[in-house]
Order: C-alpha cells, then structure tokens, then sequence
C-alpha cells in the first residue's frame, strides 16, 4: 500500500507506509480490523458518555436512569448516526469513491459534517445545566480535536481512530486530575492498553505513518485538556 501526501500548493507526493500489513498473518489482519471497527471515531463519543454515566457514575449523581439513558442516545444519533449517514448519503451522490474515506480528499466534507454535529451536542449540553460539566467540556474537547484535524487534513492523513483514542486519554487524564479512586486506575491503564492497539492496528490495515498516528492522540488529549481547562 502506498500514501499519497499532498502539499499545500496541491502537489501529491508517494510515501511508502512504515509498515506494509500484508506481512502480518491473517488473524492478526481481522483482529486489527476487528480493533478498528469497535473502537471507530464515530463510536468514541457514545462510548465515554456512557462510561460516565454507568461505569463512573458519580458525575451523574442525582439524574434519574432514564435521563441518563436519553444522553446516551443524544450522543449516539449526533456522533454516530447523523455523520455516518452524511458519509453514506455522500458516497451515493458520487462526492466520495469509498465510505472509508481513504484520501484527504475524501475527508473534507465529511469533517464538516461532523464538526457541525459535534458543535450542536455541545450546545444542547451547554443549555442543559443538568448535564454533568465533564460531558459538556469533554463534547466541545472532540469538537475542537475535530476542527485542528480537518486543517492538520490539509497536510497529511491524521489519523482520525487515534484522534478518537485519543480523546478517551484526556477523558481519563481530567478524571485522574479531579481525584480518583485506585480502582479506576486500572481503567485507565485498559484505556491507553486500547489506545496503543488501536495505534498499532491502523498501521496494520491502513496506510498511516507514525506521524499520522502520534499526532493525532496528542492533539486530542491537548484539546481535552483545554476543554476541560475552560469547563471545569
């Protein structure tokens, strides 16, 4: 596999990936896909909602379960559902080759589209005060991860799985920075455990260069933190 990196003045250059994934055996493949595929950008957001309101379940203290349930889903239609069906709707009008997003190209617009959704969670949550403060600093830290990625996508193909990995780190960060419990510890350490196999499997089964992958978990955690710097 080969990436093409396109300059700012529009000039496509090859760049050989640092690790060619046909040389892995074909279980390690389908496990990195498999990798890539629960922990997908798109579920990221969905899943911290939720790992705050039932797995670290003090930040929602005193909402009852059913508005618990109905932030999950708001998060879930906004983050999941209304961007992946902006990638389908533009694959079907012929503006994207693949639902993959495989080029640079390919990844402006459906940045956009997040990048507005991501926003608007963000406002909802801002205008709900019932909302817990590290849900609605954590929604504004992916949009501003989201908005520094499509500008970094001008450059290089970021990695938007280690964007995604990323922000569950500063998700875990800020909660270990407002105090924790020595059993969340070890939660966190799963957490970055995860980060680095989803790492480790984009360079598997797609064509990013470290860079792409570094640099996309650091700017996420930075985003967090500042979101939660603004926030708390």
């Amino acid at each position: 596999m080969e990436q093409n990196f396109t300059t700012p003045g529009g000039a496509i250059q090859p760049q050989e990936p640092y690790i060619n994934g046909e040389q892995f055996p074909l279980a390690i493949r389908w496990g990195a896909h498999f990798i890539s595929f629960i922990f997908h950008p798109l579920f990221i957001p969905a899943i911290a909602t939720w790992f705050l309101a039932y797995i670290q379940p003090g930040y929602f203290t005193g909402i009852s379960p059913h508005d618990k349930l109905l932030i999950v889903i708001q998060v879930g239609f906004n983050t999941i559902f209304y961007p992946a069906l902006s990638v389908f709707l533009l694959k079907a009008l012929g503006f994207i080759k693949s639902i993959f997003l495989k080029t640079q190209r390919e990844r402006i617009i459906p940045y956009i589209a997040s990048n507005i959704f991501y926003f608007w969670i963000f406002l909802v949550f801002k205008n709900q005060p019932e909302v817990p403060v590290i849900l609605t600093g954590f929604t504004f830290g992916v949009f501003l991860a989201s908005s520094l990625a499509l500008i970094a996508n001008i450059y290089y193909k970021i990695s938007m799985h280690a964007l995604g990995a990323g922000a569950l780190c500063g998700l875990m960060l800020i909660i270990i920075f407002s105090g924790f419990s020595y059993a969340f510890f070890l939660m966190a350490m799963l957490v970055f455990i995860i980060t680095g196999l989803v790492g480790t499997s984009r360079m598997i089964v797609s064509n990013h260069m470290p860079f792409d992958i570094y640099s996309g978990i650091f700017i996420s955690i930075i985003c967090q933190l500042i979101a939660y710097s603004i926030f708390r």
